[in-house]
């Protein structure tokens, strides 16, 4: 039986879209079956969770980072705002700026959960303050969070004077240095989120409107869907997760430094797009996103074992971002055509 061309196209089409959903995981287990063979210790359990536990600060912003460029937008101060309410934190986990360098439990402070949510209020205000400039001044999203990106460095610094906020008590840094079982705590708070972001997005009225207005934004207006409260509140979360990892990755180091989380952005974006979420808005999974930023951590952590220099690091991820926003392109258009 001769096939008609409709059905060969409709096949075609379907080929490429499963390449299209499913190439990073793929890549991602090609890297660690090549990285596998050429560093026997790559496989190892205790390097494994170590690639795990440094891509969760990454990835809890990666997931915020989802939202905001599934709306077509983008977040260039992550790094930066996560410095700033880090710093927050620790002031609060020290009670003041007095026992700035006082180790252990001989810095009483406020305890751990003040903290916690000192990070957190932080991160919610300046994501809620640079998403007010977006909707309601009409500012682009690159404009605001590049400026955002030196106010927050800019806070920070002068909030601490340039200096660490360092030492603190054990249940602090347990949220980052600690383990349930096998498994370190930022893993397990990294995972969480990650599922209960994909539970939102997939399986709730709130999700199904970030496709839409990412989809397109005046169709979602002409059907309800408020655009502006809908953009304004993805900045929101993007700064709940900076706050969130901006306390995990203050108790995993033991301090808070104003350079901490310089040239994040980077790392949190390409593993957003490379994951599959598309720039242009309204296509996308906090799966995708989980395993890019799985991948960009394989691939960084190969390179160090083969002792290959932090240079070429930059430049191959550089690259690889630029194939991944070209690949999707060219799916889009394919897409049009289709």
């Amino acid at each position: 039986m001769i096939k008609s061309p409709d059905k060969e196209t409709d096949q075609g089409i379907d080929a490429f879209s499963f390449l299209a959903r499913f190439a990073p995981l793929i890549f991602l287990l090609l890297l660690m079956a090549v990285f596998a063979i050429l560093e026997p210790r790559f496989l190892s359990s205790v390097n494994l969770f170590n690639v795990m536990r440094q891509v969760s600060i990454t990835g809890l912003l990666a997931i915020g980072m989802t939202f905001v460029i599934l709306t077509a937008g983008i977040d260039l101060s992550v790094g930066s705002l996560l410095a700033f309410a880090g710093l927050v934190a620790a002031a609060v986990a020290k009670g003041g700026m007095q026992d700035r360098f006082t180790v252990g439990d001989g810095a009483i402070g406020y305890g751990w959960p003040l903290a916690a949510l000192a990070a957190i209020a932080v991160g919610l205000l300046g994501g809620a303050l640079q998403g007010i400039a977006i909707t309601k001044l009409k500012v682009p999203a690159f404009v605001v969070t590049l400026g955002g990106m030196s106010v927050f460095r800019g806070a920070a610094l002068l909030f601490a004077a340039g200096g660490p906020i360092s030492g603190f008590q054990p249940s602090f840094a347990w949220w980052g240095q600690g383990r349930i079982g096998p498994v370190p705590v930022p893993v397990i708070i990294f995972l969480f989120a990650a599922l209960i972001a994909h539970i939102v997005l997939r399986y709730t009225r709130y999700g199904r409107r970030v496709y839409a207005v990412g989809g397109n934004p005046e169709a979602a207006r002409l059907a309800g869907v408020n655009v502006t409260a809908v953009i304004w509140s993805v900045y929101i979360i993007m700064g709940f997760f900076a706050g969130l990892g901006a306390f995990v990755l203050a108790a995993r180091l033991n301090s808070a430094e104003a350079v901490a989380g310089t040239g994040y952005e980077l790392t949190v974006i390409a593993s957003v797009v490379i994951g599959g979420t598309s720039l242009f808005g309204g296509s996308g999974s906090i799966f995708g996103t989980v395993i890019g930023a799985v991948l960009i951590g394989v691939l960084l952590n190969g390179l160090v074992l083969m002792n290959v220099s932090s240079y070429v690091q930059q430049i191959i991820i550089g690259v690889i971002i630029v194939l991944a926003v070209a690949f999707d392109t060219f799916a889009k258009s394919r897409r049009r055509k289709a």
